[in-house]
């Protein structure tokens, strides 16, 4: 440690222990008074990403945690700085995403008195955080037991920012000047000498915590294997962000042994997977209207994207619906459940498949395979059409290497995702920010997992792009790899689905908001190649895009109306023919 008085080793002291945690990367919006944190952090080690503007630096974390799968340090000077991580932390609530959130602060008595850039910084973020923390201003020559506190403290929020539930931890430091690393004298404890700095280097975390496996119950693998072999007319709901390692192969496995068919949202991980087999299903939102009962529904994961799934789910009146899940939170918003098992999804589908007979060749699951394959021959049909919008991400599915990344923005881009992407039988691992579900900020977090994941695609609507303009620095300063395609139909497209769109003028003046905006003054402006392409050439465009190795943004020109009226004719014409 290069310490020169109380702030600098303070810093240090929590800084090296989250070093030691496993942290592996901080993004940082410049500011004075997080100066001793900021120092601490580039005698680290640990990977720095400055952001300077705070919104952008809070949602860059958000999308490399989801990346890295693992926690990400965010830190700001005090007042509104702080402020501009909120949207950031509100998602990563929702979202599930592991933040640690470090907010420099003047101290406590210059709250309240008019002091430039003070705030009550106390519990901002309020229940949006797994755990906050104040921590006084240091001491001269504080004491070896505050020195353990700091450390413990620093275990508590890594901790606590992935388990029981991911999300953000807050921790808020106070600091008085000198805020640099500034000798002063009388300042550092007597009991720092230099065996005692190596001790502490070198020494372990100071405090480890350990998790324990959610092992289902005998009563509730009893219950479920009763179940099943009750309701031989099952389904599997897979909604976003399902367990990964060996879930996916397990529920596969499951599916056809119980011969319930996987309706799989596109980000459950388990529609773009190697070992996606024929009872996988995608295109179900075409569908459900005509659907038959199911007397089981298995669900894992969030809340699917569908809304028709939901509205199918919620006709199921005498249907048992399970949840299964290792997350103690409530996530149905159709109140559709009737059990929640809260277990080990992974190790309940393994001790299911030890305790259930194969299901025998049933007209259940044909039925579920033939409104599939109708279904995707009809949308298959019309993705020639130049404008249909819902062509773009089947393109890219198909095109995306095994392996790839994608992340997608909310509004329209998600879900032509799920309503009209197929399953296939590659790996890919596929983002967006639906915890909260908005479009501030993507732009940042798609390029907080490019950094990440080089070669990733970022697929936008024209006002989710401009809405995260500022995040666009990021992939200059740091030369990041991907593709980011961006959807223009000139506004508000999501709300063509919308019963609002029969109200004119109000509807184009209030709702859809045309701007009128291209995007290539933005690419010249961080030095980004562009191209504005038609939807037909995109998978040409894609590969050779991807062949470059940097930022490539391509501008797609979509009119939104004519779209939603070739949808809408398409649906109308699979529910007539089911």
């Amino acid at each position: 440690m290069n310490i020169s008085n109380r702030n600098t080793l303070w810093a240090n002291l929590f800084v090296g222990e989250l070093k030691k945690l496993g942290l592996q990367a901080v993004c940082i919006a410049p500011g004075s008074r997080s100066t001793p944190l900021a120092f601490a952090f580039t005698q680290s080690e640990i990977k720095i990403y400055v952001h300077s503007d705070e919104r952008s630096a809070g949602y860059f974390a958000l999308g490399l945690a989801k990346a890295c799968a693992a926690p990400v340090a965010l830190l700001c000077t005090s007042g509104t700085a702080a402020a501009n991580f909120f949207p950031a932390v509100v998602e990563a609530n929702y979202g599930e995403v592991p933040l640690l959130v470090l907010t420099a602060d003047r101290p406590a008595e210059m709250r309240e008195s008019g002091a430039n850039q003070t705030i009550d910084q106390i519990k901002m973020y309020g229940g949006h955080v797994r755990m906050f923390a104040n921590v006084n201003a240091p001491e001269a020559g504080f004491s070896q037991s505050q020195m353990r506190a700091l450390q413990t403290l620093a275990a508590r929020a890594y901790e606590a920012a992935q388990a029981p539930i991911p999300g953000a931890a807050h921790i808020n430091f106070e600091f008085r000047k000198p805020l640099e690393p500034t000798p002063q004298p009388n300042d550092l404890p007597v009991w720092l000498n230099e065996d005692a700095q190596t001790k502490i280097e070198l020494n372990p975390t100071h405090t480890i915590f350990t998790r324990p496996l959610l092992t289902p119950a005998p009563a509730q693998i009893k219950f479920l294997s009763e179940a099943s072999a009750a309701a031989p007319h099952g389904i599997i709901v897979a909604g976003p962000r399902c367990p990964a390692e060996d879930f996916p192969d397990l529920l596969f496995a499951l599916s056809k042994r119980l011969g319930y068919p996987i309706l799989a949202d596109a980000l459950s991980g388990l529609r773009f997977h190697p070992a996606v087999h024929s009872n996988t299903l995608g295109r179900f939102s075409a569908y459900l209207r005509q659907a038959p009962p199911a007397q089981l529904v298995l669900k894992f994961g969030d809340i699917p994207i569908s809304a028709a799934l939901g509205e199918y789910l919620q006709k199921q009146d005498g249907a048992t619906q399970v949840h299964i899940s290792a997350v103690p939170r409530w996530r149905d918003d159709g109140f559709t459940t009737t059990h929640f098992l809260h277990a080990d999804p992974a190790l309940v589908c393994r001790a299911l498949l030890n305790e259930t007979n194969a299901a025998d060749e049933s007209t259940w699951m044909s039925a579920w395979k033939n409104m599939e394959d109708a279904a995707q021959a009809a949308l298959d049909s019309v993705r020639a059409e130049e404008n249909f919008e819902g062509g773009i991400l089947p393109d890219i599915v198909e095109t995306l290497p095994a392996g790839g990344a994608l992340y997608i923005a909310n509004s329209l881009p998600i879900r032509h995702l799920d309503e009209f992407a197929a399953p296939q039988k590659k790996a890919l691992r596929v983002f967006a920010n639906r915890g909260a579900s908005g479009i501030d900020g993507t732009l940042s977090s798609a390029l907080g997992a490019a950094a990440h994941l080089p070669g990733l695609v970022f697929v936008s609507g024209d006002l989710t792009f401009y809405h995260d303009l500022n995040g666009l620095l990021a992939a200059k300063r740091y030369a990041l790899q991907a593709v980011m395609i961006i959807i223009n139909n000139n506004g508000g497209g999501i709300f063509q689905r919308l019963p609002v769109s029969q109200f004119e003028p109000p509807f184009t003046d209030l709702f859809r908001a045309p701007h009128g905006l291209t995007f290539e003054s933005a690419a010249k402006m961080y030095d980004i190649k562009y191209s504005r392409i038609e939807r037909l050439n995109l998978k040409k465009a894609l590969r050779e895009a991807l062949e470059q190795k940097e930022m490539v943004i391509l501008e797609i020109p979509s009119d939104a109306e004519k779209f939603e009226q070739i949808r809408s004719a398409a649906l109308l014409n699979i529910w007539r023919t089911q």
